[in-house]
């Protein structure tokens, strides 16, 4: 076989797929829509150019998409219930101490005003507001690999306002306004009532400055590094709050130093960094701190960029400790690339909001099987180590 492949390997994948799919297999009841998921699955998985309904049909030998729009909007089946399926497999085959939980959205861009939760709105995936759905997604990362284990829809006010829409877009009927930080704490708690092991989480900036998602990671025990806007209180005296940009400028030169924060497409990924303590208080045995990240490089406005992070964690925690976790983020972005590009996850032509959850999870479920193999896999554990490597660093605040 081509590529180095054997028969023994291509039996063991499927083996894995096979195993994957009998822990999910109870969730669905009946043959019919069993056979379907699976169908859904393997045509997710396969080469195929866009994975919509026809072409999903076409791939399992179905002469109409009618069986695979069963499955995602008419069929008795749980995708949170898939779901935890889902994060016992990544736990289990990619679970680690040093394991991370990442928060972020991504967009899906859409037509009209019918599919739930669409409206213009800003979209990081289009750079731009768009008329738009917006996934909340939790990642796994650990030193043995990275996948998505949870989504959740989010609907803005012009939804949970208008009950009639909500009704027409299949939204069940308790569901509330939830703002996207709140998604995640609802997301996180599920992970970690499921005792996923993880001491680490990372956001962006739309979680990082809501205070209540910081005290919840808090409450939960959890350390975090989180990215916040310049403006962010980082440190209150007798003399009034000190902002993060304000306390950055205060950094002697000697504060800067050039890290890698992981391995990228192109290699190192290198920035100056630079660490301070932050003195609100905090529980005993526990310490906050400013990180600042500064390119190597001017950016549009020709000026060097900075970019900010709260950190909260145990004391003696490292900057070497903190940038390997800022660093962690991008492996989100990386596993929204392949499970778009790989297993069709903004491919669906799906309008109600249980059928968005049903796809997104049959998505979610086909990369991570593909994580989980190419965690397996003696060259892509090769490749690992070799690019995680890293130097050890010097603490800056004196």
């Amino acid at each position: 076989m081509s590529d180095g492949l054997t028969a023994e390997d291509l039996q063991a994948w499927v083996s894995g797929l096979d195993a994957l799919f009998g822990r999910v297999a109870g969730r669905f009841g009946r043959v019919e829509p069993r056979r379907q998921a699976r169908a859904y699955v393997m045509g997710l998985l396969a080469p195929v150019e866009r994975k919509n309904g026809w072409q999903l049909a076409e791939a399992a030998g179905d002469s109409s998409p009618d069986r695979m729009q069963r499955l995602l909007n008419n069929a008795r089946w749980d995708a949170r219930q898939v779901r935890a399926d889902l994060r016992a497999y990544v736990v289990e085959n990619l679970g680690h101490r040093d394991g991370v939980l990442i928060v972020d959205e991504t967009g899906f861009l859409k037509k009209g005003v019918k599919s739930a939760g669409v409206q213009r709105q800003y979209s990081g995936t289009a750079g731009r507001t768009e008329n738009c759905q917006l996934g909340v997604f939790l990642a796994y990362a650990s030193p043995l690999g990275r996948a998505l284990i949870d989504a959740e829809l989010y609907l803005p006010k012009s939804w949970t306002d208008d009950l009639a829409r909500c009704a027409e877009a299949g939204v069940p009927g308790g569901v509330r306004f939830a703002t996207k930080p709140v998604l995640a704490r609802t997301m996180l708690a599920r992970a970690l009532d499921a005792g996923i092991p993880v001491q680490w989480v990372t956001a962006d900036e739309a979680y990082g400055m809501d205070y209540k998602f910081r005290h919840f990671l808090e409450q939960r025990r959890l350390g975090y590094v989180v990215a916040v806007p310049k403006s962010q209180t980082v440190a209150a005296g007798f003399g009034g709050d000190t902002r993060a940009d304000t306390l950055t400028a205060q950094a002697p030169p000697e504060a800067w130093k050039r890290l890698s924060c992981g391995q990228g497409a192109k290699g190192p990924r290198l920035y100056d960094w630079a660490l301070a303590e932050v003195h609100f208080e905090t529980e005993p045995g526990h310490q906050r701190w400013l990180l600042v990240r500064r390119s190597l490089t001017p950016g549009v406005k020709g000026e060097l960029e900075l970019a900010y992070y709260l950190c909260h964690g145990p004391a003696g925690t490292t900057i070497d400790d903190l940038i390997r976790i800022a660093g962690a983020r991008w492996a989100i972005e990386e596993c929204f690339q392949a499970a778009k590009n790989e297993t069709g996850l903004d491919h669906y032509q799906v309008r109600r909001y249980d059928g968005w959850h049903r796809h997104i999870t049959l998505a979610m479920l086909a990369h991570a099987y593909l994580a989980v193999t190419a965690a397996h896999a003696p060259k892509a554990q090769a490749a690992w180590s070799a690019s995680h490597q890293r130097k050890s660093v010097v603490s800056w605040h004196t």
